[in-house]
């Protein structure tokens, strides 16, 4: 089933305007004609029938005509990939079902748990809580699970696991609704079903207290594309259904991520009825658990991220203890997130000075909006444990569970042996061993407090900087942990003096943590003297000089700094007083009304060849070096179209390109599975993004990108749109579902992995969204993200970095948002420097979904860095400029996007099949009976007007001879 939102059916209207203009003029000529030629204005019937008939077959001819037109211009993409054929075997369900609850063992977190009240003693549990009964399983928009498989619920993963719920309070939830309300890109209704305290009645509670002392609660969050979470739920815009006439769920300021109301109703009644209460937090996002210090009762927490189609049968094996959760937190729960560094600058900003850039999109006015990333590099527990070292905060007031904060059902010792630093190269041997009685595994974690200079530069006290997962230990049992890394790998990047990484001489912590703020033991290493990383002494994995390529980025903007230990905390935590972009950087600003190709020409470049005849296929390149010769004998055999086609027409796949070999190849969405948007066919759906990194288990992101290259082979995939790799910069946004943390390292550790398994298998990763896509609010409205480059480089950038440099990626999705003033699918600092001289990247840029909005432009985007426009309709996804800058540029792309798409399984056996899509041979049929039809019909108009001029004929003569002969009257020779 095709799967096209409004806005794709109203570009695609658009795209479709001219031959719909010729079929409606084709159509109205033919019924003119019709009226016009009647026996008024022609006496013989023969005629007059004729024409008719002739002018409604050349109007059908012309309907024709332009309906192929149509599909096999604008339509195409979208026909072909609706056409994509595949399905997954037994084996690979099989195989993906175990590892989603494999992920899930691990991933589930176990927060707290007081009493050693999990796991259960009992086998009857009481759930409360609407969620119980419609659970999150992923995320929506590119994140939804398939319905085509099965799906485990809560409910069923706690029955598999032996333990019996009880039935009246889950039929109480299904009565009171029975679906979730929808939060996508396009709509979002927020409300939070719940039941009422007063609708419990006291037969139900008298029943749940007599069928067991045990209870959990289940909340539960969802999140998507689209738009972010929102921090008011009194706000402008905000869809939302109270749970009850007698009660608001929340009062002005109450945002998404607290309890509502009802949900506080419903703790205060469990909490009141039974001593031994789990709660149950099924979400992505970070949630605020402050009102934990209020309810002895609930002894346990625990985090359940959304756990995809099979996930949450691990859910029930960690409630029964037949598994020991061994999950750590990505992200710092704090318990009001008010008070975090980023609540006042997210969300939605808008320039008052930027109406002549204001854009319509599908009927709606975008004005250029903007983003402030006040606090620097201190995201996340960065922050926390800096402030905290420098007595800007008392830590355990604000942080309720740490970062890379998990609890075990068994106890664990870690002993840090030895740290060696010998040639720049550092080496901790850590001694783990299960002290409790019962079996598990537990995380090694590692991090660096490097010497700061008060008003030097920026520097974290904490920063995570290799880490482990053991094998599972029987009680008693020890096993050794080496976790290494290089001393460059600590450098900061010094954006204002410098311009480059820089290790500063001094003593450097390195520490064995529980998580990010509790301290095992440390050693110190001693850098004799700063080490610069300029040109004459770059890092060991850059390919060129680093130095500053986002000094526009830096903005008019005031950033946090530890300097007087946070003394200018309130002033830039504050929410933005101006909205006003400077003229200077005003003059700099560019969306597609003030791109101007012409400009930008070179008239030194020659004009390449296009459509040579050389004797080379597409799969003659298949594992051949970027730079291989062959490749401009290759790009020679193309012409403008053949560059043209493969440069627009990139959404969900690359075009086939006859000349040189190259079939079509299909791409395939989904952050946590293989989606076919447009067949609504796809793979088994994975736990989200956040509960792999939860899992802090690198052996598991290895399986998930194997498992994907595996079913990507059997469902004739060659890329998949993921893994995302964006920042937890804040709790709020929507796609944290698919991220992995709010730290770079762990997330790239994870991202690295999948990339890495998947190009083993053959399929090409398209890590996305490059770069600093961390919100979704404005998202497509020219939002102006500003930022130090030493924040972009060592928070958001370094899981890309590692992605190319570690996992060989070959594949990059840009984001819709802007770096300082330029789009960030235009940027040839980020897309050409950064990604391909610094990291050495070789493969295809493509933009996130190209829409039409009003800063997308083809020939702009070839120019910088990117390839290939994530586009399936007619808009400004095509090349316009003819000059040899363009087709250079254009012949620049289209290799990047050949070198990608060789090197994938499709190619390992020589050339592949040219298959021509489904959706063409039924047409080709359908024109062939039409075109029998249509003969048939001129055939029968000719014979029939024939035979009515014989006819004709035959009465002229016949009244000639009966006028030449007297006495006989017209009657008579009429008989």
């Amino acid at each position: 089933m095709l799967n096209i939102n409004m806005d794709d059916v109203w570009n695609i209207l658009q795209s479709l305007l001219p031959q719909l203009i010729a079929i409606g003029v084709a159509l109205l000529l033919a019924i003119i004609i019709t009226i016009a030629v009647n026996k008024r204005t022609v006496a013989n019937e023969g005629t007059r029938k004729l024409v008719h008939s002739q002018s409604w077959i050349v109007a059908v001819i012309a309907m024709i005509v332009a309906v192929q037109m149509m599909l096999f211009g604008p339509l195409n993409s979208v026909l072909t990939l609706a056409s994509g054929q595949g399905t997954l075997s037994q084996q690979s369900i099989d195989n993906a079902e175990s590892l989603a609850v494999d992920i899930q063992r691990e991933g589930i977190t176990l927060l707290q748990n007081d009493d050693n009240n999990l796991p259960l003693q009992t086998k009857k549990l009481n759930v409360f809580g609407w969620s119980s009964t419609n659970p999150i399983y992923g995320g929506s928009g590119s994140g939804s699970m398939n319905d085509y498989y099965p799906t485990v619920s809560l409910l069923e993963g706690m029955k598999q696991a032996g333990i019996e719920t009880n039935s009246e309070l889950s039929d109480l939830y299904t009565k009171y609704r029975a679906d979730r309300p929808y939060v996508n890109y396009d709509r979002q209704d927020w409300s939070l079903p719940e039941v009422p305290a007063a609708q419990y009645s006291q037969t139900i509670i008298d029943d749940a207290k007599s069928f067991s002392n045990q209870a959990a609660i289940v909340i539960s969050r969802p999140g998507g594309e689209g738009a972010d979470l929102p921090t008011n739920m009194k706000g402008e815009g905000i869809d939302y259904t109270d749970n009850s006439t007698e009660y608001a769920d929340f009062e002005d300021g109450g945002h998404f991520l607290q309890l509502s109301r009802t949900e506080q109703d419903m703790v205060d009644l469990v909490t009141k009825n039974f001593d031994n209460v789990t709660l149950i937090y099924n979400g992505a996002n970070t949630f605020e658990f402050g009102f934990l210090a209020n309810y002895p009762q609930i002894k346990s927490v625990l985090w359940c991220p959304p756990a995809g189609q099979t996930g949450f049968t691990a859910l029930g094996e960690v409630l029964a203890g037949k598994t020991n959760p061994s999950g750590h937190t990505t992200d710092t729960f704090v318990k009001d997130l008010k008070t975090t560094p980023t609540w006042n600058n997210f969300g939605d900003f808008r320039y008052d000075n930027m109406s002549e850039y204001n854009t319509d999109f599908y009927g709606t006015t975008m004005r250029p909006s903007f983003v402030n990333y006040v606090e620097g590099i201190y995201v996340g527990y960065r922050f926390y444990e800096t402030a905290s070292d420098e007595g800007f905060i008392n830590y355990d007031d604000v942080v309720q569970f740490p970062f890379g904060y998990g609890l075990s059902y068994t106890n664990f010792d870690q002993s840090l042996d030895n740290v060696t630093y010998e040639n720049g190269h550092i080496t901790a041997d850590v001694t783990v061993t299960n002290t409790g009685d019962v079996a598990g595994r537990d995380a090694v974690e590692l991090y660096y407090n490097p010497p700061y200079t008060n008003g030097g530069i920026e520097k974290a006290s904490a920063n995570l900087i290799a880490f482990d997962k053991t094998d599972e230990l029987q009680p008693g049992e020890s096993t050794n942990v080496t976790l290494e890394f290089n001393d460059e790998d600590m450098a900061s990047y010094d954006y204002q003096n410098d311009k480059a990484y820089v290790l500063e001489a001094g003593d450097y912590g390195i520490s064995l943590r529980s998580d990010s703020h509790h301290v095992i033991a440390e050693r110190n290493i001693n850098v004799p003297s700063t080490i610069v990383y300029d040109e004459s002494n770059p890092r060991s994995t850059d390919k060129t000089t680093v130095t500053n390529q986002f000094d526009n980025a830096e903005g008019d903007v005031t950033y946090l700094s530890r300097a007087n230990h946070f003394a200018n905390y309130d002033e830039v935590a504050a929410a933005p007083t101006s909205f006003t972009l400077s003229d200077d950087l005003k003059a700099k600003f560019i969306n597609n009304s003030n791109y101007n190709t012409d400009e930008l020409n070179n008239d030194s470049d020659q004009m390449p060849t296009t459509g040579a005849k050389n004797d080379i296929r597409l799969a003659d390149l298949y594992g051949a070096d970027y730079d291989d010769a062959r490749w401009d004998q290759l790009l020679d055999n193309l012409t403008f179209d053949d560059m043209d086609d493969l440069i627009a027409w990139g959404g969900y796949g690359s075009r086939a390109v006859k000349s040189i070999g190259k079939v079509q190849q299909y791409d395939l969405d989904g952050p946590a599975a293989l989606n076919n948007n447009f067949t609504g066919s796809g793979s088994i759906g994975f736990p989200a993004s956040v509960a792999v990194a939860c899992t802090w288990n690198e052996d598991l992101a290895t399986r998930y990108g194997e498992s994907i290259g595996d079913m990507a082979h059997e469902i004739d995939a060659s890329g998949w749109y993921a893994p995302a790799m964006n920042i937890h910069r804040n709790a709020f946004a929507g796609r944290n579902f698919e991220y992995f943390s709010e730290d770079g390292l762990l997330s790239g550790v994870m991202v690295r992995n999948e990339v890495a398994a998947a190009r083993a298998k053959g399929v090409y990763a398209f890590i996305k969204h490059f770069a600093l896509n961390d919100q979704e609010t404005n998202r497509q409205s020219m939002l102006c993200t500003w930022a130090t480059e030493q924040a972009i480089r060592e928070i958001y950038l370094k899981p890309f970095e590692m992605a190319v440099k570690d996992g060989g990626a070959q594949a990059v999705m840009s984001a819709y948002n802007y770096i300082g003033t330029i789009y960030a699918g235009a940027s040839s600092n980020l897309l050409n420097t950064v990604l391909r001289d610094e990291w050495g990247f070789r493969g295809m840029v493509l933009t996130d979904y190209f829409g039409g909005i009003g800063y997308q432009n083809a020939n702009q985007e070839i120019r910088n860095g990117g390839d290939i426009m994530l586009a399936t309709t007619e808009t400004t996804n095509h090349i316009t400029d003819h000059s040899a800058t363009s087709l250079l540029a254009m012949r620049n792309a289209a290799h990047n996007i050949l070198y990608t798409t060789v090197n994938c399984w499709k190619y390992e056996n020589g050339e592949p099949k040219t298959q021509t899509p489904v959706w063409q041979w039924i047409d080709y049929g359908v024109i062939a009976a039409m075109a029998i039809a249509l003969i048939a019909a001129e055939t029968l108009a000719i014979r029939r007007f024939m035979m009515r001029l014989q006819a004709a004929r035959k009465v002229e003569v016949a009244g000639t001879a009966a006028a030449n002969e007297p006495g006989d009257s017209l009657e008579s020779i009429e008989n």
